[in-house]
């Protein structure tokens, strides 16, 4: 580029230097400020930074870095980029220099904490929402404002002010009240509009497993007509165990929100259901004996983000909700009853009745917990049922129930063979497979031959409840191999040698062997005045790699089961004292 040149006459030239001479002074002055405001700015970051470091950073095995720190003489824990957590960090700023940090200060530094807890070499310690476990007692968060927890053990119960767990806290989430000692389970049941004394036990069973860190949790479905207070009951035993600004859901929408949901509250609960889509029975099914989910995460083209949760669920509706047979294995199935005229009481006279008895009801559940972790290593069933885990913690619990110990598993036997006997009265598949075996005891052949030689009931004819196809058949038949066993059935999948078809043999074994939805004798008492052993009445037929450490820690795997069949095998475990265990 062609430089002109400017001829300045000699008179001018003082001027000119004089002017040119300014121009860098100016441009001097403007480069000094810049880098007294750029001067400035780290400081203030460095301040800050040196105030954050008054908390205790760690991640999680998420990922996810949360901080500890101190409020009003009580811990919090947030995660670094939640608003507690700015806020927090703001006003530590505020309190020593006098004025806000600025923005980017505050997003500068989270990103240094970030990185610090991530890659320095600190600590990874786990957060848990509403319930945990450590060295065997379980905490439990009563969210209130100094972050107070109940500590049980074997030994009793007390609240802790500084627990040495760590809790996070969600949007919705409310205290409990603060439990009082000498309570009385039965008082909860002036509350709770149940049909008969099963129906209590089973209820009472359920609240305590929910008081457990680690499940498997059976589903509770509470169906009845209108007026049947299907939405009170929820309500009632979800502000036992987790209340929430939001008791009660609509039905999710799709995984993801079920997924979050769960990430976010201790109890599930969904309200005034029609009926249950096929992928919410199945994710319900996961989310009761444990499953995850991922998707891509949020602004991203190949992050991912996986939840992974098992929770304690209430479904409520007028429909039968459990239409699919392994949603109704992992369920307790309550129907209300209606609740007479005379018999109502008004919203504010119930709930403020409810509310002067909850602490009490609380501490007697807790009593409860308490029994359950002294009277875990010694309880046995006879035969084990589906939720084994489940039925095993609810017998351990029964010392400190107002009925006699065997009483749950006759109720929960009872409860699961009508179950059964619902689903197969209504399932349309069964229904000819039951009248196909009155004709003869077995049958054989494949998925095709059957979908030809049964008959479907009139109502299921031209509609989705018949199988359009063999394979269709084939998966149906699946499904119901569990229910049809159960009910005298005998059900085989398997390959012809010398052909490789693939076969389905049907035997009618009722009368033949007995039902294991229905023990003779659940429970065998030793001569401890607070103990349960059963024994195990079969041979085992394989062995888990490692045995059981904690009541707490037990065999998920016992109960893990990939939420689409009825298919399960038969499982062995060791327990506490190396002894084997047969789960059915």
């Amino acid at each position: 580029m062609a430089v002109s040149r400017v001829k300045i006459p000699p008179q001018h030239i003082p001027k000119a230097i004089t002017f040119l001479a300014g121009i860098e002074k100016e441009k001097e002055k403007e480069t000094n400020n810049a880098a007294e405001k750029e001067e400035k700015k780290e400081t203030k970051a460095q301040v800050l930074l040196a105030l954050a470091r008054e908390a205790e950073y760690f991640q999680t095995p998420g990922m996810d870095v949360y901080a500890t720190f101190s409020v009003n003489g009580h811990r919090e824990t947030w995660p670094v980029r939640s608003r507690p957590f700015r806020r927090w960090l703001t006003g530590r700023f505020c309190a020593t220099q006098g004025k806000p940090p600025g923005g980017q200060t505050v997003a500068d530094v989270i990103e240094a904490l970030e990185a610090e807890a991530q890659f320095g070499g600190g600590p990874e310690v786990s957060v848990y929402t509403r319930v945990a476990e450590k060295n065997g007692r379980i905490y439990l968060d009563l969210a209130d404002e100094i972050w107070s927890a109940v500590e049980v053990g074997p030994d009793g119960w007390e609240v802790v002010a500084n627990p040495p767990v760590r809790f996070r806290r969600t949007r919705g989430m409310l205290p409990l009240p603060r439990p009082v000692k000498g309570g009385n389970i039965e008082d909860l049941r002036l509350f709770l509009n149940l049909p008969d004394d099963d129906a209590w036990r089973l209820v009472v069973a359920w609240l305590l497993a929910a008081f457990r860190p680690i499940g498997p949790y059976p589903i509770l479905l509470l169906q009845g007509e209108q007026g049947s207070a299907k939405s009170t009951t929820a309500r009632v035993l979800r502000a036992l165990v987790d209340p929430s600004t939001a008791p009660l859901r609509t039905a999710p929408r799709d995984e993801r929100d079920l997924m979050i949901g769960a990430s976010n509250a201790w109890v599930l609960s969904f309200d005034n259901l029609s009926g249950l889509s096929s992928w919410l029975s199945d994710a319900l099914c996961r989310l009761a004996t444990g499953g995850g989910f991922a998707t891509r995460e949020l602004y991203s083209d190949s992050d991912e983000v996986i939840f992974d949760a098992m929770r304690p669920v209430i479904l409520n509706g007028i429909d039968d909700l459990g239409g699919r047979p392994d949603l109704l294995d992992r369920a307790i199935v309550i129907t209300l009853p209606a609740i007479p005229e005379e018999k109502r009481r008004d919203e504010a006279t119930f709930w403020a009745e409810f509310e002067a008895a909850r602490p009490r009801i609380l501490g007697a559940l807790l009593d409860a917990v308490c029994a359950g972790l002294r009277n875990w290593a010694t309880t046995r069933l006879n035969c084990l049922p589906r939720m084994a885990d489940f039925a095993r913690w609810a017998a351990a619990c029964e010392s400190a129930c107002p009925w006699e110990r065997g009483e749950f598993m006759t109720a929960y036997a009872g409860n699961r063979a009508e179950a059964v006997e619902t689903t197969l009265e209504a399932d349309a598949v069964a229904v000819a497979i039951k009248t196909l075996l009155t004709e003869r005891t077995e049958w054989e052949g494949t998925a095709a031959e059957l979908l030809a030689a049964l008959q479907p009931p009139a109502w299921a004819e031209r509609t989705k409840a018949w199988p359009g196809s063999a394979r269709a058949m084939a998966n149906k038949v699946r499904r119901l191999g569990t229910f049809l066993r159960q009910s005298g059935v005998e059900v085989e999948f398997y390959r012809e040698a010398h052909t490789g078809r693939r076969l389905i043999h049907l035997q009618d074994n009722k009368g033949m062997t007995s039902s294991p939805s229905s023990p003779s004798s659940p429970i065998t008492d030793t001569t401890e005045s607070d103990r349960v052993t059963q024994r195990v009445t079969q041979p085992p037929s394989r062995e888990l790699s490692s045995p059981l450490s904690s009541p707490l820690k037990f065999a998920s795997a016992l109960d893990s089961d990939d939420g689409d069949d009825g298919d399960d095998e038969i499982h062995t475990s060791f327990l506490n004292d190396g002894r084997e265990e047969m789960v059915l």
